[in-house]
């Protein structure tokens, strides 16, 4: 009976390289980079927009709008005790969402209980009609 041998390279593959490495030094995935889960819909004639920020306190929470853009800004302080294990995590966050056409910029609500932020935007506002450019050539 034969076993075929690997063959052994004088440089371990890339692979390799970042299998071994510790947890801290690893490159994080998509799933581990840090976002606002949010959920969107229309409801009553506004849009709501809900966003899960819980141990946020609200005082450190920020809601604007610019140029048809809803922001969230958010921070979460850490405790400055010794840790034997810590899974949360702390810092600033943001999320940014698109509203819909007619959305009304001075009818806007929010709500912060139970770590869950509810913002809504009236929807009555005037919606512009698409507006035909002429394409020049030349001069």
């Amino acid at each position: 009976m034969t076993l075929a041998r690997r063959q052994r390279l004088a440089f371990p593959e890339m692979s390799d390289w970042f299998e071994n490495l510790p947890a801290r030094f690893a490159m994080p995935t998509v799933g581990d980079l840090y976002t606002v889960p949010v959920e969107d819909y229309t409801e009553d004639g506004r849009y709501v927009m809900r966003a899960e920020l819980p141990g946020v306190s609200p005082e450190d929470i920020d809601v604007f709008i610019s140029d048809g853009i809803l922001t969230v800004e958010a921070e979460r302080t850490e405790k400055d005790v010794t840790k034997n294990h810590s899974e949360i995590r702390y810092g600033a966050m943001s999320r940014s969402l698109t509203l819909p056409p007619g959305a009304d910029e001075d009818d806007v609500k929010a709500d912060y209980t139970d770590g869950m932020l509810t913002v809504s935007v009236g929807l009555g506002a005037e919606k512009t009609e698409a507006k035909h450019v002429e394409v020049r050539h030349g001069n």
